[in-house]
């Protein structure tokens, strides 16, 4: 039997990590405003948040101000359960 807690292998890759760790303490977020925080490519992190998306831990609206268009992100009560447990599952590793 496996004494170590499970990590959610969707968590456990660093920029999907970074982004969740970013959205768990705000309302939303901008891409261009992930993208500086992470330091990640625009490329790189628009496949991580799909990834993200596709598990319904995020949401992700695509709007415009003016003509310039704004990807925003939000957290989904599953990705903060999934988070919640993922960090729960760390502090196992700890003790």
């Amino acid at each position: 039997m496996n004494a170590f807690p499970h990590l959610d292998p969707l968590l456990h890759s660093q920029l999907r990590l970074a982004v969740m760790s970013l959205l768990i303490s705000m309302e939303s977020a901008e891409f261009t405003f992930i993208k500086e925080k992470t330091s990640a490519t625009a490329g790189n992190l628009s496949v991580q948040l799909d990834k993200l998306f596709t598990a319904k831990y995020i949401d992700i609206k695509k709007a415009f101000k003016g003509k310039k268009p704004v990807t925003t992100c939000q957290i989904t009560k599953k990705g903060i359960e999934a988070f919640d447990a993922y960090v729960n599952a760390l502090k196992g590793y700890i003790d």
